[in-house]
């Protein structure tokens, strides 16, 4: 793939504690290198053998393509298939146009990071891009963003505006955040009323992506929300990391914070870090299970890299998922 100035110019200025809005505006033009409608069923490989009782075909035949990796075979067109010799398969007016939820989250325990940029910072630049790239592809694009103290929503609309509306309003979250705000504010709490929010204006069909760091996510009835959710409509998580919460620094001793409280750390016992990069782990496995057993795909997203190289490696041109 061929890097553009406008490439360039994204991933070079992804870095710092808050975000951009000429770099969230100009995440347009690398977002026509995504291909999320074309690729989502192929991603749906990352949920593992359980599969989510939602049902995505919409009722109008609008046209038929060449069969693509994840295409649900009962889709297939056998007479153009037959005639062609070439396996085609049919798509739905409601599939090319369906509302599309983007759900960031800036809370406080996205308020960090050790290397380039914020937790929070990278949602949001991910969010710009899944935003974009949906609304190239005609669909009804909306979303949800939910911090500290509150959340607020962004009903799906096919129009730029509706785009804009969305990146103002995550601009406005994370410019509140800050080193102070938030404090004895339950993570668990503040994802699980973001999510029944999402209940109350997904309608069903709604392709939804939550973008979090899923803090506090076993906690409450989250995964009973989220259950729900994924009944009707189709959802993918993409989990936010900082390389400072899978593997501890050099040895030495340390101040860290979770966004509300602090402690001290000491680095030098290989034991020591042993133990937290397999806690670590185990937290990301079980995310990865317990969503898996709702058919919800889960992609780690590192803070040192570019968002737009993450999401390439599961919605560029590739024709296959690895998993």
């Amino acid at each position: 793939m061929a890097i553009t100035p406008h490439h360039n110019r994204l991933e070079q200025r992804l870095s710092g504690a808050y975000i951009d809005l000429d770099d969230m505006i100009s995440a347009r033009f690398a977002a026509k290198d995504l291909k999320l409608q074309q690729r989502r069923k192929a991603l749906s490989l990352l949920a593992g053998p359980n599969k989510t009782n939602f049902r995505g075909r919409g009722i109008d035949f609008e046209e038929v393509r060449a069969y693509q990796a994840g295409d649900d075979i009962r889709t297939i067109d056998w007479r153009v298939t037959a005639r062609s010799g070439k396996a085609y398969t049919k798509l739905f007016q409601e599939e090319r146009e369906r509302p599309m939820l983007v759900v960031t989250d800036q809370r406080q325990s996205m308020f960090f990071g050790s290397q380039t940029c914020f937790k929070s910072v990278m949602a949001c630049y991910l969010g710009a891009l899944i935003a974009w790239s949906g609304l190239q592809n005609s669909d009804r694009v909306g979303g949800l963003v939910f911090g500290n103290q509150r959340q607020q929503e962004i009903r799906p609309r096919r129009s730029r505006q509706s785009a804009l509306a969305l990146i103002h309003l995550m601009l406005e979250f994370n410019q509140a955040l800050n080193k102070d705000s938030g404090l004895n504010v339950s993570s668990a709490q503040r994802l699980e009323e973001a999510l029944i929010e999402l209940r109350r204006i997904a309608r069903p069909g709604s392709t939804i992506y939550i973008i979090s760091d899923f803090a506090g996510f076993n906690d409450g009835d989250i995964l009973k929300h989220l259950h729900q959710l994924s009944r009707h409509c189709e959802i993918t998580a993409l989990t936010v990391v900082d390389p400072l919460e899978k593997q501890l620094p050099p040895p030495g001793q340390y101040t860290v914070t979770d966004g509300s409280q602090r402690h001290q750390i000491h680095t030098g016992s290989s034991k020591a870090q042993h133990h937290y990069a397999q806690q670590f782990a185990a937290r990301q496995e079980d995310l990865k299970q317990q969503l898996g057993k709702l058919g919800i795909p889960l992609i780690e997203i590192s803070t040192e890299q570019p968002p737009l190289q993450h999401l390439l490696r599961y919605y560029g041109t590739a024709t296959g998922v690895k998993r």
